[in-house]
């Protein structure tokens, strides 16, 4: 039956030609919200600094003028909450579950504010925490917004089943690093986009080089970029390499993110909100 697909061929005797109907996994949005764009950021593996990339978006769209909220989808890492400086739970309004509001004006939603211990694991399986992940969409009441970004888990599993399926996602992120297997991981994540019938708008190489802050040497600490003839073999349209940086860490670790500078990355940005 169509509610039971996978989107994993092999698996099924049928041909998607001979199935009948369809189901429609759409999620209602908070009746009291209003969302322009939502943009997911995505990658194939963990450790390539999606969260990062997901908080500097919104930081340099809000430098921009937008209205932006960050839904952290990622519920057993989350880690956005700690790069705005916030802390402590939430409260529900009339409207939904009101999201903390950064220093700069961005709204975030993360599991973190609604459990008692941050630090504490989340023990849950998938379809629990794909049902928080609907409901951060469902329940909060985001208000009105330009764009919002939706930091996924790593992989291809359930919760970014379920961001592509409930959401209505207008573009996809990648975010990689230079290491020889970032094309596997690039291509399961374009992949999985195009099965969704979602466009991938962007390509962040994170920890691309670090450059010597005494002697302005740049080093490939993690091997030759790959993040050009990666765009180009996908079709996607706008890339930009992240250096390695101890400031930016040091930053995020302050929850001062809206702080960081990187010019290449906001005109990244500019061009993929202009997109």
């Amino acid at each position: 039956m169509a509610e039971e697909c996978n989107h994993d061929c092999s698996s099924c005797g049928k041909s998607c030609a001979e199935r009948k109907g369809g189901t429609d996994f759409a999620a209602p949005l908070n009746a009291a919200s209003s969302i322009g764009r939502v943009i997911a950021v995505a990658s194939g593996k963990g450790g390539v600094g999606k969260s990062f990339v997901t908080t500097m978006l919104a930081v340099a769209a809000m430098k921009r003028g937008l209205s932006v909220g960050i839904l952290d989808a990622d519920v057993t890492g989350p880690s956005i909450p700690k790069a705005f400086g916030l802390s402590g739970g939430t409260y529900r309004s009339d409207d939904g579950i009101e999201p903390s509001l950064s220093t700069g004006g961005v709204r975030v939603m993360s599991l973190n504010m609604l459990v008692e211990n941050p630090s504490d694991p989340v023990v849950w399986r998938g379809p629990m925490i794909a049902g928080v992940v609907k409901q951060f969409w469902t329940d909060v009441h985001w208000g009105e917004l330009d764009v919002l970004f939706v930091d996924m888990p790593p992989g291809t599993g359930d919760v970014p089943l379920t961001v592509f399926q409930s959401l209505p996602v207008d573009g996809v992120v990648i975010v990689s690093s230079p290491q020889d297997l970032v094309e596997m991981i690039v291509s399961k994540s374009v992949k999985m986009a195009g099965m969704m019938h979602k466009p991938v708008i962007g390509l962040v190489e994170n920890m691309s080089y670090f450059k010597c802050p005494d002697c302005g040497k740049v080093v490939n600490v993690f091997g030759e970029s790959h993040a050009d003839e990666l765009a180009k073999r996908f079709s996607i349209p706008q890339t930009v390499r992240l250096p390695i940086d101890p400031s930016f860490s040091a930053a995020i670790d302050a929850g001062a993110a809206e702080t960081i500078d990187i010019p290449d990355f906001e005109r990244f940005a500019g061009d993929l909100l202009k997109s």
